[in-house]
């Protein structure tokens, strides 16, 4: 299949070389090759579509069988975390993490595991009695991972360059339509045009549960997730690797923490805190700052049913039973929230919290056009996530003001 084998800038040569033919619709060669190519993309589609299926049904096979995937993907004993939210050690480590960057609570299936479907191991014991079973091998595949966003492909040749026209995009939906996929899509999709090329996130759009949606380029040139689309839906992790994250590595995420903000308030201090600082040589030193460091739990609700998030009238329908929007167990935990060791930043913190501190004495707001207001009001909902730092049930975000913007307000 060409969308496995074929190499990612080829597509985007064979795109080019179309466009640049001078006949290019009326020769029957360049047409044939743009058409295997689409048809090669869609194919590429429904089979990703039917891994994710595939996963999700072994899943909730071994959910029924009373098997936890995250417990069969690690086999590993559950431990508390180590790192409190203000330096104090709350618990002793059992065993060392590879890797500093952890997945989400409830990802499962690593890739250490390999196989399609449930299998289980049997070992035959020395004195030939009934094989037991000794460990779970989970869904595994090149193309999808559980719990992440799926990365799916069309390939519509784009005569404006990388940036794709409203015409393109819609030529992109029509290519879904084509593969027979968009009852399947969901919210939180990741299509990639392959025709642009595989330089950051060019040609990646996201699908909101009815059209596919440009990422947001406010704070990255290389795009983030767009703010029409709640952070709080996906797994943490959902989108790592799949909407390339450029720089520091830590990705926008947008959330409403005022319903925890009482929280907020009484775990709030203000505390030391040492971080690696890049030279202009490109050597490292430890620098101390002074940061604000809060927390709050997201719990899940006491009658079982998942938790609600309130979302603007004109974000699309969620994933969710009849279009809801709900938080993802991958949130459920503590979430450690940090902002500047200032005035300011603490001042901001504030804010995002809308009434669960002290009233301060705010600027005069008089004259300010309603778009400003609301450009405001969406301000108070950025983050970045501290890949760092995150660990299973305990997320670190970091509060984002308007200095890091690169586009004006």
């Amino acid at each position: 299949m060409r969308g496995v084998s074929l190499p990612a800038h080829q597509f985007s040569r064979y795109a080019e070389t179309y466009l640049q033919s001078p006949n290019r619709e009326r020769d029957p060669a360049q047409s044939a090759i743009v058409h295997s190519l689409q048809v090669a993309c869609r194919s590429y589609t429904r089979v990703v579509l039917r891994l994710r299926a595939q996963a999700e049904a072994d899943a909730r096979a071994m959910g029924a069988a009373g098997v936890s995937p995250t417990s069969a993907q690690r086999g590993l004993p559950s431990v508390k975390s180590t790192t409190s939210v203000n330096n104090v050690p709350v618990g002793k480590k059992t065993f060392s993490r590879s890797s500093s960057r952890a997945p989400s609570p409830t990802s499962s299936f690593n890739h250490s595991h390999s196989g399609h479907g449930i299998g289980i191991a049997y070992a035959h014991s020395r004195s030939g009695s009934v094989p037991a079973p000794t460990a779970m091998v989970g869904f595994h595949s090149p193309l999808f991972r559980v719990r992440r966003a799926p990365l799916l492909q069309v390939f519509v040749p784009s005569p404006e360059g990388d940036w794709l026209s409203d015409r393109s995009v819609l030529e992109c939906e029509n290519e879904l339509r084509r593969a027979g996929v968009q009852h399947l899509l969901r919210p939180g999709d990741v299509v990639w045009d392959t025709a642009v090329g595989d330089e950051g996130n060019v040609g990646r759009m996201v699908w909101d549960g009815g059209y596919l949606i440009d990422l947001d380029y406010t704070y990255s040139r290389a795009g983030d997730l767009p703010k029409y689309l709640p952070t709080l839906a996906f797994p943490p992790s959902y989108f790592h690797r799949v909407i390339r994250t450029m720089g520091s590595g830590n990705p926008i995420c947008h959330i409403d923490i005022a319903p925890w903000g009482e929280e907020i308030a009484a775990n709030l201090q203000l505390l030391q805190d040492r971080m690696k600082m890049e030279t202009p040589q490109g050597g490292h030193h430890m620098v101390v700052r002074w940061v604000h460091r809060s927390s709050f739990t997201i719990r899940p609700s006491g009658s079982g049913k998942p938790v609600r998030i309130a979302v603007p009238r004109d974000v699309g329908p969620g994933p969710g039973p009849g279009g809801a929007w709900l938080v993802d167990p991958g949130w459920y935990g503590t979430v450690v929230v940090e902002a500047e060791g200032t005035n300011e930043g603490l001042a901001d913190l504030q804010a995002r919290c809308r009434g669960a501190f002290p009233p301060r004495v705010a600027g005069a707001i008089v004259g300010l056009s309603p778009d400003r207001l609301a450009r405001e009001e969406e301000q108070k909902s950025v983050f970045r996530i501290l890949r760092e730092k995150s660990r299973p049930g305990e997320i670190w975000i970091r509060t984002v003001t308007t200095k890091e913007r690169l586009l004006p307000p």
